[in-house]
């Protein structure tokens, strides 16, 4: 086995962040290396607000803690009393200087117990570093949260506030949620990390009878449809801006490319040359350009392509007889593309430049090896590997390009397969096959917090974009 390789997410304790105010602060992570540990209790609203606090409860503490930065308090160890704004922290009086015989007791530090102080939060059962509070209500037709963050160890509201911001959305379920994805990204960047909140994951579902292209959100929430085209549509690649999705669709009768804008949904119209397989692959960094494998030409199945967005311009990258799929574009250079291919026997992962020459495998050519998807960073990758397991007993691994070093995330449990990093470089999503049924779920990169975000139907082929 090569040597393990882990991705280490952003030290809290090396960045400079602004409170509200714009004061600089130093965020500290504890002496022992260990997580910062925060305290997230129920909010609660007044009045229509309060019938949405579920959603809104739910999805704050889901957002900070699927981002592997901190270790959150089990809510059974907090306080009874949740201070809702600074003013309902209640500083106790200071203990006696000398007890009735007249002498000195020890000093210890004052404190009213069941939540009124920052102590509370910070003494056991709960030894908080951190306390998110705040509230919810309704003003003027507007869902409205007042979101605080503290520093429990600097002794009172006014020192240990970090975050105090005021949230608007909309009154339903759909506005609780999308201030808690706010004020939860607030608490995220104040540790160096990147918030989710606004990216989208794209798949391709059968729950319509049909195979069409969807989007969600990356808690698997706002699951909605993109095509129409009551036949099979899959494949899915977004652009680097997020604004246009590539995939490939039987519609027309043999497999097309298409290019189709986000936000709104929009056919682009793509040239698609004759061929038995045109198989979508993945946008070049600066958004003009698409590479992709196709059979047209000399009836190869498959070569690397290249070509602009509306299909013109089209022209060969690989030369290989070998079936070549999978392409996908370095994000960080545009200089390099990861693919799959069977040149040297079963399927393995390649790296070549953008021009096709420096062809060189990645993987050890035992087992079959698919799915490549680029880190972010573009210094590691993502896909699925059987590595010497039973034909397709796929599992999911990372490598580093440069030393070939690689970690495996996924151990049985079905069918792991097609990888695909999220923007902020810690999160990957890929498809589960269980029996007959695939889902779409998601995890840190190391292996970590493991969620499921479908339940309808066969979904597959997942890929995140901004």
């Amino acid at each position: 086995m090569k040597k393990v390789i882990c991705f280490v997410l952003a030290s809290a304790g090396a960045l400079l962040v602004l409170t509200a105010q714009q004061r600089p602060i130093q965020i500290e992570v504890s002496k022992d290396g260990g997580m910062p540990v925060i305290a997230i209790p129920d909010f609660r609203g007044s009045g229509d607000a309060q019938k949405f606090m579920a959603a809104f409860n739910e999805t704050l503490y889901a957002d900070v803690n699927s981002s592997g930065l901190f270790k959150i308090v089990s809510k059974s160890f907090l306080p009874l009393f949740v201070p809702q704004q600074p003013s309902d922290f209640q500083q106790p009086p200071p203990p006696p200087a000398d007890n009735p015989r007249g002498r000195s007791t020890q000093i210890t530090q004052p404190t009213n117990g069941g939540g009124h102080w920052m102590q509370d939060w910070a003494n056991p059962p709960a030894q908080a570093r951190y306390m998110a509070s705040g509230y919810t209500a309704v003003q003027n037709g507007v869902f409205v949260l007042q979101g605080w963050l503290y520093d429990l160890s600097k002794g009172n509201p006014t020192n240990g506030q970090l975050i105090g911001n005021r949230y608007l959305g909309s009154v339903d379920e759909a506005g609780a949620r999308k201030v808690a994805h706010e004020f939860a990204a607030d608490i995220v960047g104040l540790f160096g990390g990147k918030s989710l909140f606004g990216t989208h994951i794209f798949f391709s579902s059968n729950r319509t009878g049909h195979k069409e292209i969807w989007m969600m959100d990356p808690d698997g929430k706002n699951q909605r449809q993109i095509t129409r085209f009551n036949s099979i549509s899959t494949y899915p690649n977004v652009s680097p801006d997020g604004s246009k999705i590539a995939f490939t669709s039987w519609r027309p009768g043999q497999p097309a490319i298409f290019i189709f804008s986000v936000d709104p949904v929009r056919d682009l119209r793509y040239y698609n040359q004759t061929a038995s397989v045109n198989q979508a692959g993945s946008f070049t960094p600066d958004g003009k350009q698409i590479v992709y494998a196709s059979s047209a030409g000399n009836g190869v199945c498959c070569r690397i392509f290249i070509a602009n967005l509306d299909g013109t311009g089209f022209r060969p990258i690989s030369s290989s007889s070998a079936i070549e799929v999978e392409p996908k574009v370095n994000p960080k250079t545009g200089t390099d593309i990861v693919f799959t291919s069977g040149r040297s026997g079963p399927q393995q992962i390649y790296r070549m430049n953008m021009d096709g020459a420096d062809v060189e495998r990645l993987t050890a050519g035992t087992g079959e090896a698919s799915n490549p998807s680029w880190n972010p960073d573009g210094q590691h990758i993502a896909f699925a590997w059987t590595q010497g397991y039973a034909t397709g007993a796929f599992n999911i691994f990372t490598m580093s390009v440069a030393n070939r070093d690689y970690v495996q995330l996924t151990h049985g449990d079905g069918k792991n397969e097609n990888p695909s990093w999220a923007p902020d470089g810690a999160h990957i999503v890929f498809a589960k096959t269980r029996g007959r049924s695939s889902q779409i779920w998601s995890m840190l990169a190391n292996g970590t917090q493991l969620q499921q975000l479908t339940t309808v139907g066969d979904n597959e082929r997942p890929v995140w974009g901004k």
